[in-house]
Formats: C-alpha cells, structure tokens, sequence
C-alpha cells in the first residue's frame, strides 16, 4: 500500500518522518521521492535489513538516516538522532519478504534451514529455544492466541513428543502429521499458522507493540502523523486500541454523552475502520491480502515551521 502510505504523509509539516520497520527501505525512497520537505530517520532490529538500507538511502545523503534499533526504543533512538518532535511515524509491522524469502534465516517452512526466526540475529532467544523448551501448556497458548491455531494442543504435544526439533522441515512435518488429514486439505501450507506464532513469540512482537505505539504518538509535532500497516489480527487489534485510547484521551464517559471524566484526546482517527489493499495490489502481491492500514494525526497544528531538529 505504498501509494496510500505516501499519500498519508503529504500534508505533515516539514520534518522528518521516522521509519520504524525500515526493512529494504522501499516506503522511505517513496516517500523521499514524492516529498520534498521531508527527510526520514529509519530504524530496524535486523542487522541485514540496516546493510541493505544503507545501501538503498545512500543517494539521498542527509536526507536519511539509519539505526539499527528495535522499535521499542523509538523514544531513545529519537533522542539519540537529536530529534525533538516528528513530522510522522511509520509502521510496516510483521516479517518482511526478504526475510520470508531467506530460507537460512528459519522464518518459512518453505525451506529446510536451522530453526531461528529472530528479527535480530545478534541476540536474543531463537524458535528452536521456544520450540524446545516451552512445555506444552505453554506451546499450546502459543499457537492458539499468536496463530489462531484450532489444533493448537494436538500440535504442541507433537512437538513435545518429537523433541529435540532443530530445523523448519522437522517442524514443518511435526505439525503436518499432528493435523487431521481433511482439515489439512484447504488454507494453504498446515504448518503456517505455527510457523506465524512461534515467530511473533520469539520476537515479542506484541508484547512490545502497545508502548512503540504511545512512544511515536508522544514525539509527533502537531499535525504530525502515525501510519500503521498491520498483517496479523492481534497486532491490529493493539494498533485499533492504543488509537482509539490516543483518539479519545482514554474517555471513560458513557457513548453519545458529554465528556465529564476530563480527557485529553491528543489525536484524530483519519479514518474510521481501516483502508485495505485494492483488489490490483492483492493480484500483484498475494502477501498484501491480509494487509489492514490505520492512521492518525497529532492534534494541536502549531506555527508552520520546520519539526524534527532540536533546539
């Protein structure tokens, strides 16, 4: 949803957009392409993804800057940059295709390859970790909560039972056979959904989501936006909530009467509900089918001068 995203950022003041999940680089170039007045401070935990950003950001000079950083620590890293206040905050949340594609980094059951799945390969706890060590209750809400998982225990006592578990073809196969036959027949690959939530467990992906959010929320200018583009239903029901709570000021008044309880909303929804992928892009890229966009924009438009340089 490249285009829609660009479109999203047009109207922010002068600045810098902070690109979160800078990934290979692809939403920062098209924003740099399309606007002028914006420069773009992009941020990534995998290690390959910030090589590959360089590279890509290079002809833009000044323009751009790369930090290899989680983005929990989106406030930190702001800091860091000497940035006081942002024009707009990106989000692309998930796996990235590149690392999908990378059969040696574990993420896709596509290919057989050691069992790590982590974002950031210099630290950290890897799937085999999760995979070997979890018990089985604790497998099982695992794949339940983070995959949707409806044969989540059979699965997780397969895994149990065929342990040590060391690559994503052993995994792959466990969960397959752990399946009833008839029910593997449709949906795709039947090992999908685990692979999905053992990767969001070894990421914390969630666990880390609702405060990245606040922190992006709190560092817009006035008239600054935060863009978000979810693929997993529990990270958009975090993004939905937490925008929600900001649209709002956490109102705890009963719908449809005055406020009374003193809330501050400190942004406007931009749209309610979200924008989804035209039927071209889904056709062009199956990946972006699940994709759901929610943006925001920071309340209080102040003096129309240059945001994202400290004082």
């Amino acid at each position: 949803m490249v285009d829609e995203i660009v479109d999203l950022f047009a109207p922010v003041p002068a600045g810098t957009v902070v690109d979160a999940t800078l990934g290979g680089a692809g939403h920062s170039r098209a924003l740099l392409d399309a606007h002028p007045h914006l420069r773009v401070a992009g941020l990534d935990q995998d290690p390959d993804a910030v090589a590959v950003a360089v590279e890509r950001l290079a002809p833009y000079g000044d323009r751009a800057s790369v930090t290899h950083v989680r983005f929990d620590r989106l406030a930190q890293a702001a800091h860091d940059l000497g940035l006081d206040a942002a024009s707009g905050v990106l989000f692309d949340l998930g796996v990235s295709s590149p690392q999908l594609d990378r059969g040696e980094r574990g993420f896709s059951h596509r290919f057989d390859a050691p069992l790590d799945m982590r974002m950031d390969t210099t630290t950290g706890r890897t799937a085999a970790d999760v995979v070997n060590s979890y018990d089985e209750a604790e497998l099982t809400r695992v794949l339940r909560e983070l995959g949707d998982e409806r044969y989540a225990r059979r699965i997780a006592r397969a895994i149990v039972a065929h342990r040590p578990v060391s690559t994503t073809a052993q995994l792959a196969e466990i969960v397959r056979d752990a399946i009833p036959a008839p029910a593997r027949r449709t949906g795709g690959h039947p090992a999908k959904r685990s692979f999905q939530a053992i990767r969001i467990e070894v990421n914390a992906e969630l666990d880390v989501l609702p405060g990245a959010l606040d922190q992006a929320i709190d560092l817009l200018a006035p008239g600054g936006r935060c863009v978000v583009l979810a693929y997993h239903s529990g990270e958009d029901r975090i993004v939905k909530e937490r925008f929600r709570t900001a649209s709002t000021g956490g109102c705890t008044c009963p719908p449809g009467l005055p406020c009374v309880c003193g809330a501050t909303p400190t942004v406007r929804l931009l749209k309610r509900g979200a924008w989804k992928p035209s039927a071209a892009e889904i056709v062009a890229n199956p990946r972006a089918e699940s994709a759901r966009l929610r943006a925001v924009e920071k309340l209080g438009r102040g003096p129309e001068a240059e945001i994202g340089d400290a004082a």
